[in-house]
């Protein structure tokens, strides 16, 4: 399968759940490449899971991973392996690249992943460059890191239709920086191939649209292996015209909050799930764990002190929310180390495969919490001990690959990015015509 055999955090006996998925495992598969024929996937992506025991689902799926470099060096050959093929699969001609970096990051460990990320696109055989926007940088800027390859920072330069650095002009632009702030002229109006799309990037991307694709693929998948939707997708409603500050839009919100706690409430008693319900509220565009709230009743919503509601003015470069996404909350049962520290996975994939993952662990933080907060942690997944036969492999619950459930729930997710990419071009080209 495309899913490595890895450790997860978690023991014990299998739930219904995972059961379903592993014992439907061939024609899960087969679905699978039938949509990426239809659908091919983004070239990266990495997927936040939140996994209940009852229920597991994915809470975020950026377009734009960090973090490669918390992955286990072990998966480096697996991830240029993946990285070449998706190129070669997509971009046929490619060989200059031109890896487009953050601007703005505060977080100092950004240039480790882009170091890995360049590290893979290179040993994957490809001429790689990395440009900046970093304002000021007029020459190239040569970072050392340890343990990690040296990378050099270009400043871009436009020249008609084409960008460049220096006199590399590359025949694919491969973006990591998700333009929370909004993506400049210069990079508008390409000749050349740009990866992912500009209307992808958090200037314009929503979380409600990814997540009702995600619900559309879960509907197709769920029907395939006969399960139930709720187990695998998040409900979410959306208020727009919102401003925490002077409280316009808190009507909606409550009244959706509302909605929402019911329809959760409901589903619990369905499954006999004794959890206390919450609700995840969150700007509809944005990432880096900002502008977010977890209420535990509608009630909290008019509650809020002046700290909470400053929280949630805006998200990551500085742009304003006024558009939030109230998302049925997914407790995580699973915890790391010896003082039984909060963690969730974090999934990483490269075209259609999936290529690793660490846990994000937050000792300050309970079950019903963001964990993508100051004070995180990373822990890299290591590889399990090998499995001759799928047979054997399920003959017992401590022998079977758990990690596989959390490959297809990410795969999913890409999958909805996907569609996602898909809509997008459908409504460039209609509004061309």
């Amino acid at each position: 399968t495309s899913v490595p055999h890895l450790t997860t955090a978690l023991t014990g006996p299998l739930h219904a759940l995972e059961r379903q998925v592993l014992d439907k495992q061939a024609q899960i598969e087969t679905w699978f490449r039938s949509q990426w024929q239809n659908t091919p996937a983004m070239l990266t992506t990495s997927v936040d899971l939140r996994n209940a025991g009852f229920k597991l689902s994915p809470v975020d799926t950026n377009l734009f991973p960090a973090g490669f470099n918390n992955l286990n060096r072990d998966f480096l050959p697996l991830c240029v392996q993946a990285m070449q093929q998706a190129i070669v699969q997509k971009y046929s001609d490619c060989v200059r690249i031109l890896l487009v970096a953050e601007s703005h990051t505060r977080n100092p460990f950004y240039y480790h992943s882009l170091a890995t990320l360049f590290e893979i696109l290179t040993k994957a055989g490809f001429e790689v460059r990395v440009g900046s926007l970093l304002y000021g940088l007029k020459e190239p800027k040569r970072l050392e890191l340890p343990n990690l390859p040296a990378i050099t920072l270009e400043p871009i330069v436009r020249e008609g239709n084409v960008i460049k650095v220096g006199d590399y002009e590359p025949c694919l632009v491969v973006l990591n920086h998700d333009f929370s702030e909004g993506v400049p002229d210069s990079l508008k109006g390409l000749s050349q191939t740009v990866t992912p799309l500009l209307g992808l990037t958090w200037e314009k991307r929503l979380k409600s649209q990814h997540f009702s694709h995600y619900a559309e693929v879960t509907q197709d998948f769920c029907r395939e292996i006969d399960m139930d939707q709720w187990l695998l997708t998040p409900d979410f409603l959306v208020c727009e015209n919102v401003d925490f500050i002077s409280r316009e839009g808190e009507d909606c919100l409550v009244a959706k909050a509302v909605q929402l706690f019911e329809c959760i409430k409901e589903k619990y008693s369905a499954h006999q799930i004794k959890s206390e319900p919450f609700v995840v509220v969150k700007a509809d565009a944005g990432t880096y764990g900002m502008g977010i709230l977890m209420i535990k009743s509608a009630d909290d919503l008019r509650k809020l002190n002046r700290k909470q509601r400053q929280k949630m003015t805006t998200t990551k470069g500085g742009a304003k929310i006024d558009k939030v996404i109230l998302q049925e909350g997914v407790p995580t049962f699973e915890t790391w180390g010896d003082d039984k520290a909060v963690a969730e996975p974090v999934i990483y994939l490269i075209g259609e495969h999936v290529v690793g993952g660490f846990y994000r662990v937050h000792k300050g933080r309970d079950v019903d919490e963001n964990l993508n907060a100051p004070g995180m942690e990373f822990e890299p997944l290591g590889f399990a001990k090998p499995c001759n036969m799928p047979e054997q492999q399920l003959a017992s619950d401590e022998s079977v690959n758990r990690f596989y459930t959390y490959g297809v729930l990410a795969r999913l997710a890409t999958l909805a990015a996907a569609r996602e990419r898909s809509a997008l071009i459908a409504k460039l080209s209609q509004e061309a015509s």
